[in-house]
């Protein structure tokens, strides 16, 4: 029962209740925004295996410092840092690793109608494959500015902050980022 009143919280009340070290309100925080991290792991490495390391090293990170917001109504560009620096973090220790070499003909490949049923959701599947592919491609550094913009809405000031660049490095940034995404999905677009 307790569990269904903290699911009806608004998401300041469960921070506040969570810095006052209120294990339940921490786990449904966590709950909240553990598909969000994920997702954002996803887009960013590409290394598939990793993905859920990462998201379970930033959501344990989260619960941590979760003391350290001073302000619940910046939680999500909070986390956002959180995750970019566990990113970038992964990126230093993995840097003199192989890359995965992905099998582009397995990625665009569509599903057997008989799996595709609707057909709008397997349509969206496999354009979220092209997406993920090409986001894949780009250099890290236009990789995380995108995604922070893009998929999470950050401003341009919140995204300087968190990538530890000026805001005029991040526009320039995210410009090439969707020129260079744009030439990789012309067919499609």
């Amino acid at each position: 029962m307790a569990t269904l009143i903290y699911k009806k919280e608004n998401i300041n009340t469960i921070i506040k209740l969570a810095q006052q070290g209120d294990v339940k309100a921490l786990e449904e925080l966590i709950r909240r925004v553990q598909k969000n991290v994920f997702t954002m792991f996803s887009y960013m490495t590409e290394k598939r295996q990793d993905v859920a390391d990462l998201t379970q090293e930033a959501l344990l990170k989260t619960a941590g410092c979760i003391n350290s917001l001073k302000d619940t109504k910046c939680f999500k560009s909070w986390l956002n840092h959180i995750v970019t620096n566990t990113f970038y973090d992964y990126l230093k220790k993995h840097s003199n690793d192989e890359k995965v070499d992905f099998d582009n003909d397995r990625i665009l490949e569509i599903k057997d109608k008989l799996e595709c049923e609707p057909f709008d959701r397997c349509f969206f599947t496999e354009i979220d494959k092209l997406i993920k592919s090409a986001l894949l491609d780009l250099p890290v550094a236009l990789r995380v500015v995108i995604i922070l913009r893009e998929y999470e809405g950050l401003s341009y000031e919140d995204i300087a902050e968190i990538t530890k660049t000026t805001i005029g490095t991040v526009k320039s940034r995210i410009s090439r980022a969707r020129v260079k995404l744009q030439k990789q999905l012309k067919e499609f677009i």
